[in-house]
């Protein structure tokens, strides 16, 4: 983990701003796929990067591969002037590394190397093919960067090809395969859908053979696992459209694909935002997710946004950096850029974290994130600053969060700026994701934050303590110095009491001056 922070323990000094990190600050991937050509430059804190560039072009380079063994002559066309628009524009924003790679399309196509050798003539590029076993690891690492330790298998479909691969914790990769189990393929076979459905039986039997031990979580990489999920959510009516991290129980899973199988395609288009090119793979898809959960067994099913582009940044890394938690460097790499006052999160952690003292390590971790985020949107207008703060949180591109995680990080940092959620469009369906407890546990953090940023400016410990007595039901404010008794002032006054009341408690402070 590297140095310690003497605030924040085992989450180690910020890396953002080292050699490093910095080194990896714009990194450029542009990943060919059989169904899409991609061109993604992450930017920001290296371990939790945002998405400085992405632009995506549906060329379909593996249509019509089952018959012809090469790649698609229009896909190839309009990939080649989508590649040569992405070189330029890599120069324009001085990416480096730049990263470019092609998978099962190019890798298995008669005409591949022909391909290559245009692509490094007209644009300037120099591909690296993938084999299927380096396809699935960084599948796998993409994952890792979204949830460092993950257990479990996970499985990257593609245009032309399927990967599996192991997740065996502490970041260790393990068995990799990879199958022809893919929609461009699985749609140009011959019998129709019995023997597309036999095809797919038998492959998926002898991949589960090769991972004997049944994983506890399956996560699920791709645009068409994606798209299958927007229709879960929809059908389902989950609050949240936030793909990453999203989970489905098996049974949940195979009552959509029997909704899939049943509803008109342009109405699920319709319903779910999904591109024609890519719904028209989703039948085929849902049919190998079907015999894969199956088989498998999973007892749960988790999307994950984070696929090969983001495994080659993690493959960039260093052990160290990579066993960071993505959260707190995106929280902290968000105080430095944005916030008044940059390092204050730290202050105020140290001022709120005795009415979390004897919480788990995980809900701390939550403390840390609110309170280096409660302050990055102040440039909102102030009528909407508390709904801007949920809807950063809930919707920001965030690892190693769940989506109850994320509700309970906006709603903390709501009541950071408004006492209520009237006014701010929230919608209560949200509440679901969460038990009654959290909730209140996130409207206190708001609350206690609330008041420790308005108490004092710089470092609210030097001026006072808080401290919580439960069985007492008793908040207790000791003023510690000169300058905390001018702070707490009438505004000051009434959010530390509105904190107590939220609370349940007596306000009790002590150290105030005597009355002559």
């Amino acid at each position: 983990m590297g140095e310690q922070d003497p605030d924040f323990g085992p989450f180690g000094l910020p890396l953002f701003d080292g050699p490093e990190a910095r080194s990896l600050a714009r990194v450029g991937v542009i990943d060919i796929g059989s169904n899409s050509v991609r061109f993604v430059v992450f930017d920001g804190a290296a371990r939790s990067p945002a998405y400085y560039f992405n632009e995506k072009i549906l060329c379909g380079l593996g249509a019509g591969f089952a018959e012809t063994g090469r790649l698609n002559a229009e896909g190839r066309v309009r990939a080649l002037s989508a590649l040569k628009r992405f070189a330029v524009l890599a120069k324009e924003m001085d990416v480096t590394p730049m990263l470019t790679v092609a998978t099962a399309a190019v890798r298995d196509a008669v005409d591949g190397p022909d391909f290559r050798a245009d692509v490094l003539r007209d644009a300037g590029l120099e591909i690296q093919i993938l084999t299927g076993a380096e396809e699935a690891r960084l599948s796998a690492q993409g994952v890792l960067l979204g949830w460092p330790g993950a257990e479990g298998l996970i499985c990257d479909i593609g245009g032309s090809s399927m990967e599996l691969a192991e997740l065996l914790g502490d970041g260790i990769v393990g068995t990799r395969r990879t199958s022809d189990l893919a929609p461009l393929k699985l749609m140009g076979m011959k019998g129709g859908k019995k023997a597309i459905r036999k095809h797919i039986r038998e492959k998926v039997a002898a991949l589960v053979a090769e991972f004997p031990t049944a994983p506890k979580r399956l996560f699920l990489v791709g645009g068409s696992w994606r798209a299958i999920a927007r229709v879960d959510m929809v059908r389902r009516d989950y609050p949240l459209r936030v793909l990453h991290e999203y989970r489905m129980t098996p049974k949940a899973i195979m009552n959509t694909i029997k909704h899939i199988g049943e509803v008109d395609p342009d109405a699920l288009r319709a319903e779910t935002g999904t591109s024609a090119e890519r719904m028209r793979l989703v039948p085929i898809a849902s049919l190998v997710l079907k015999e894969l959960v199956r088989q498998v067994r999973p007892k749960e099913v988790a999307i994950s946004s984070y696929g090969i582009r983001e495994g080659l940044l993690y493959d960039q890394m260093s052990d160290a950096l990579r066993h960071r938690d993505p959260l707190i460097e995106a929280a902290r790499h968000a105080e430095a850029s944005s916030a008044r006052h940059p390092g204050f999160g730290r202050a105020l952690y140290r001022f709120v974290e005795p009415l979390f003292s004897g919480a788990r390590p995980e809900k701390k971790r939550l403390v840390r994130a609110a309170c280096l985020l409660h302050d990055v949107s102040w440039r909102a207008h102030p009528d909407y600053r508390a709904e801007v703060c949920f809807d950063n949180a809930t919707r920001a591109n965030l690892g190693g969060l769940t989506h109850g995680e994320r509700i309970y990080l906006g709603l903390a940092l709501l009541h950071r700026y408004k006492s209520n959620r009237s006014g701010t469009g929230f919608d209560p369906n949200l509440l679901n994701l969460l038990s009654d407890a959290r909730v209140q546990e996130a409207e206190n953090l708001g609350r206690a934050m609330r008041f420790g940023a308005m108490f004092a400016t710089a470092n609210p410990v030097d001026h006072g303590r808080l401290k919580y007595h439960p069985k007492r039901r008793e908040l207790v404010l000791t003023l510690t110095s000169e300058e905390g008794r001018d702070l707490f002032g009438e505004v000051a006054q009434s959010r530390f009491k509105s904190l107590a009341n939220a609370m349940g408690a007596e306000a009790i402070v002590k150290g105030l001056r005597k009355r002559r």
